[in-house]
């Protein structure tokens, strides 16, 4: 079971199939996924795959997924975790996605720090990095604002909507925050 953590305003928690509608909400929007790798969803039953799909990454231990809630809202507005977790290697990707109605909110940022916090204090990773498409501007501001350092360009890395396309690669280490 992916364990609950909470930060000042937000409790990340579980993914479960009673929130599949709640993900499809926000995977159904051509705006969240532009920049996701996945093609916009078009049916609840995409959604209860993805949950399927998390759950798998988790028994697996290739990944770990929390979603986002509010602590004063009940409900699913975001999903953040660990994908390419590789624990023989101590490191992993950090991935995210918020609903738009919760965008520019700082509840993204406030997510990130607690992932990378219990990455480096629970799961004793050593490197957490980020993929990133080119145009994020807004992802690759939030990474930057958080101390992940650019480490190159991934051309044609990632594919959306059938083309292929580059991103940034980022990484915070353990030895940095360590130092800080």
């Amino acid at each position: 079971m992916v364990p609950k953590l909470e930060t000042e305003r937000l409790i990340l928690r579980e993914i479960k199939q009673k929130d599949a509608q709640a993900l499809f909400s926000i995977f159904s929007l051509k705006e969240v996924t532009q920049y996701y790798g996945q093609d916009t969803m078009k049916s609840v039953e995409e959604a209860e795959n993805l949950v399927a799909m998390f759950q798998k990454g988790y028994e697996d231990k290739r990944g770990m997924r929390w979603g986002i809630e509010l602590k004063d809202r009940p409900g699913l507005i975001g999903t953040i975790g660990f994908n390419n977790l590789l624990g023989k290697y101590k490191r992993a990707e950090v991935g995210y996605e918020i609903h738009p109605d919760f965008w520019r909110s700082g509840y993204t940022s406030e997510a990130v720090r607690e992932m990378v916090d219990y990455g480096f204090n629970k799961l004793n990773l050593t490197r957490i990095g980020a993929v990133v498409f080119l145009e994020n501007e807004a992802s690759n501001n939030l990474l930057r604002k958080l101390g992940f350092q650019e480490e190159g360009i991934l051309r044609d890395y990632i594919y959306q909507d059938g083309q292929p396309n580059d991103v940034f690669m980022y990484s915070i280490l353990k030895s940095q925050r360590d130092d800080s």
